[in-house]
């Protein structure tokens, strides 16, 4: 029997190591944080539907309770060497392990928006992100500034941390547009009286019923989207916002001040995606992903024979994105070993 270690116990991981357990193969996964599940654990409701991301959570729980594969959480891989045809896996803790092929399934991180050091993350209270506000959504039954006032007016500033060369992150993060428009129709629901700006690049609304979903929010929820540019925020004596931006229609300066600032932060390559990929040499692409084989026949293999990658590490992706993803690299994997 073929054993196959899965690195990384996210969306990518659970649904790809339960896959080829499934089909008869000897699977171990392995999650460097103390439980599995990835970012999943933090989000409240998906788009473009608004399906209680518990119920992923608890679809994927499911499989690894099913499926019979080992799991070894607080499990940190640090390097991977081939020899005598076999992978030998070390994790930070010194333990070792042996496979046959290895799939790589570390994930993302979040911009830092610290490093907008002009939209005053971090510096003013009433300046957060689309991560705070996500988990602020599934644990509170209010979302209020930081001295507990309902906020009247909300803006939301697109593209933090990606399609920026100052950032240097150049490309699309692909969900956050689709993103802000969710979370702009959550609020909106739950503040019902306040006003709420989205500020907008380009609107990139790529997969069935995300443009719908932005039509609502403006038809439905009368939430505003203006084409424009933040280029800086300040602190008021009552501990509201004024923010600076430039009408990229019209062409004029806009000033308003607001309640809560929600900067809708990009994706990022994962610090361990990076380091592992380091250490197996593997090819990264221009944003710092693992770069695949092929980007349209072999999107799953990496640049080195019998190592893997699936979901995020690879590219930005959503959450339906992501499971497409891993069960691709499931039936890839499963031809591979039918064909050597």
């Amino acid at each position: 029997m073929k054993n196959i270690v899965t690195i990384g116990g996210g969306i990518a991981g659970i649904e790809v190591a339960s896959l080829l357990s499934g089909l008869g193969y000897e699977v171990t996964l392995m999650e460097k944080a103390p439980e599995l599940g990835g970012k999943i654990q933090n989000y409240n409701v998906l788009f473009p539907n608004f399906r209680h991301a518990s119920e992923i959570k608890e679809y994927l729980f499911n499989k690894c309770k099913n499926n019979g594969f080992d799991i070894h959480t607080n499990t940190e891989i640090v390097d991977i060497v081939k020899k005598n045809g076999k992978f030998l896996i070390r994790a930070k803790n010194n333990k070792t392990f042996r496979s046959d092929a290895v799939i790589i399934t570390t994930g993302f991180e979040f911009f830092d928006a610290r490093k907008k050091e002009e939209y005053g993350y971090k510096i003013y209270d009433n300046v957060i992100t689309s991560v705070d506000l996500e988990e602020k959504f599934k644990n509170a039954k209010k979302i209020l500034t930081a001295k507990g006032k309902i906020p009247e007016r909300i803006a939301f500033i697109h593209c933090v941390g990606s399609r920026d060369e100052k950032s240097g992150n150049h490309y699309c993060s692909k969900v956050c547009c689709i993103t802000g428009v969710k979370q702009a129709i959550e609020l909106r629901e739950m503040l019902p009286d306040s006003e709420i700006f989205c500020f907008y690049i380009d609107l990139r609304m790529y997969a069935q019923s995300y443009e719908e979903l932005y039509r609502s929010a403006q038809e439905n929820y009368s939430i505003q989207f203006i084409r424009g540019r933040l280029s800086e925020v300040s602190g008021n004596f009552d501990e509201s916002l004024l923010i600076k931006a430039e009408d990229t229609l019209s062409g004029r300066p806009l000033k308003m001040n607001v309640d809560l600032l929600v900067l809708l932060v990009g994706m990022e390559p994962g610090s361990g995606t990076t380091s592992l990929g380091k250490s197996c040499k593997l090819n990264f692409d221009s944003s710092g992903f693992l770069k695949a084989k092929d980007v349209h026949t072999k999107r799953n293999f990496s640049s080195k024979e019998g190592i893997f990658i699936a979901g995020t590490c690879s590219c930005p992706m959503s959450v339906n994105d992501t499971l497409e993803n891993a069960r691709s690299a499931a039936i890839e994997i499963h031809n591979y070993f039918k064909n050597k």
